[in-house]
């Protein structure tokens, strides 16, 4: 068997975004775990296409908002693995609405997927981090969490939020040298972006300098940096891949 020197976990990794970060964390000497609850057949594709870039790979099912699962399945890696080097919390939900209409359900699972489930995703990888003085997490966060946007009130609080957790964990962290960032991209294109009419899709590019959605992959390639030694001083950090519509 060849020797595993990086371990990592992606969460909702099967489309999207979360595919394409596991293509490209994919390497020899790599293990990739791929969380995902629902998407099976995608999720074998991709462990599938990791593997066949030289790295292994491993569907692991928990249901990142209950801290039970998530404390099981981190485990179950740390267990099988040994280590823990990277966790990039990726999984994450819509359940649009504008605010006075709104359902408390709508609010409470939102927060419970995007932010809680990024908490307790974060709080189990971080035990084995701090006892090998090593470790990089990324969290997914989004321009609207900088920005706000219009019927996502839960969406827009949980974005902001994994902001604001980003930055306090890389605090708690740094003295073990474990980096902590968040990723937050604008309009990538992916399947909820191609199932909007052409009016949308044009406004949308009205408000983006570059005039182009972005891709998966160039969301992914960012995140394979901080997962990177050459980005060993960077923490507390939001990046932002969004084309020039926001500019901070």
């Amino acid at each position: 068997m060849r020797e595993i020197k990086r371990v990592a976990v992606i969460t909702g990794a099967s489309r999207g975004i979360g595919r394409a970060c596991a293509l490209a964390l994919a390497q020899p000497q790599t293990k990739i775990y791929l969380n995902d609850v629902a998407n099976w057949d995608a999720a074998e594709q991709t462990r599938k296409d990791v593997q066949s870039r030289g790295a292994e790979a491993e569907i692991i099912k928990f249901d990142v908002s209950n801290l039970a699962e998530v404390n099981a399945g981190f485990e179950q890696i740390t267990k099988s693995s040994g280590r823990l080097d990277i966790l990039v919390n990726n999984a994450g939900i819509v359940q649009d609405n504008l605010v006075v209409r709104m359902k408390e359900e709508q609010w409470d699972r939102v927060l419970s997927v995007n932010l809680k489930g990024a908490f307790n995703c974060t709080r189990a990888a971080a035990r084995p981090m701090l006892k090998q003085h090593y470790g990089r997490i990324i969290n997914m966060a989004s321009i609207v969490g900088v920005m706000g946007n219009p019927g996502q009130a839960n969406y827009v609080a949980s974005k902001a939020g994994l902001i604001g957790l980003t930055k306090a964990v890389a605090r708690e962290l740094a003295s073990r040298q474990i980096t902590v960032n968040a990723v937050a991209p604008g309009f990538i294109a992916t399947e909820m972006t191609e199932a909007l009419s052409e009016k949308v899709q044009s406004e949308m590019l009205a408000q983006i300098p570059l005039n182009r959605f972005g891709t998966p992959e160039e969301v992914a390639a960012v995140v394979a940096f901080l997962a990177s030694e050459a980005a060993a001083y960077i923490t507390g950090q939001v990046i932002h891949i969004n084309g020039g519509m926001l500019m901070v």
